[in-house]
């Protein structure tokens, strides 16, 4: 596809994923769009093989975005980055058609050995914010990723895949704050088993009043 058509694709998926758009003219402000511009045209540089130019002109869109597209990534149609800031895409990572991605998400390789290390995206996944897809793995068609989440294995088509949720550890006491679950100081093994099944209850012990009485009737 040419880079008028695909820009113009672009344009028309970036107004229909954010509603904030008034207007076209505000798209080409945007770090996200400005990142896959620059991308396109560093990527037929990486084609044809002039590695140097290709990752100047990366690097620089890179200053400017805060977005880290290798210029070696393959990336489908109707590609969607919203806000953009701290988003890092490898050199061999291969995206499909329709994918949404929000800030701080890395699509990053393991190891130092060539080839194949990076993820497979296929079309129609959502990507939340901070999420972290690590590996020569693939998020199946239709999948989504919950923020903050740390994925290592294949997801399943239409799969949903979060993070544990934030849970509370602190409960203040007077001038005291205890880290406590059940009553107790530590986490044991079957504390952490319940709370990934969402089984455990958090609460910290009352106040221990006997003390306080004691020292008032003194």
């Amino acid at each position: 596809m040419g880079y008028r058509a695909y820009m113009k694709e672009e344009r028309a998926f970036f107004m229909e994923q954010d509603p904030s758009l008034r207007s076209e003219r505000e798209i080409y402000m945007m770090p996200g769009y400005k990142a896959i511009r620059t991308w396109y045209i560093t990527h037929r540089l990486y084609q044809k093989k002039h590695y140097v130019l290709a990752r100047w002109l990366s690097l620089r869109c890179q200053q400017k975005t805060g977005i880290d597209i290798h210029p070696g990534a393959t990336i489908g149609k109707r590609f969607f980055i919203d806000h953009g800031v701290g988003v890092v895409i490898g050199e061999t990572c291969i995206i499909g058609d329709n994918v949404r991605v929000y800030q701080g998400v890395t699509l990053g390789g393991t190891g130092k050995q060539k080839g194949k290390r990076h993820p497979t995206v296929e079309d129609d996944v959502l990507i939340g914010a901070g999420a972290k897809i690590i590996g020569s793995i693939t998020l199946g068609k239709g999948s989504k990723v919950g923020a903050g989440a740390i994925v290592i294995r294949d997801v399943d088509p239409g799969a949903t895949v979060v993070s544990p949720p934030a849970y509370p550890v602190r409960q203040k006491q007077g001038k005291m704050s205890n880290l406590c679950v059940r009553g107790k100081e530590r986490w044991s093994r079957d504390d952490i088993q319940c709370l990934q099944k969402g089984r455990i209850m958090v609460n910290c012990p009352p106040k221990d009043r006997s003390k306080t009485e004691s020292k008032d009737h003194e």
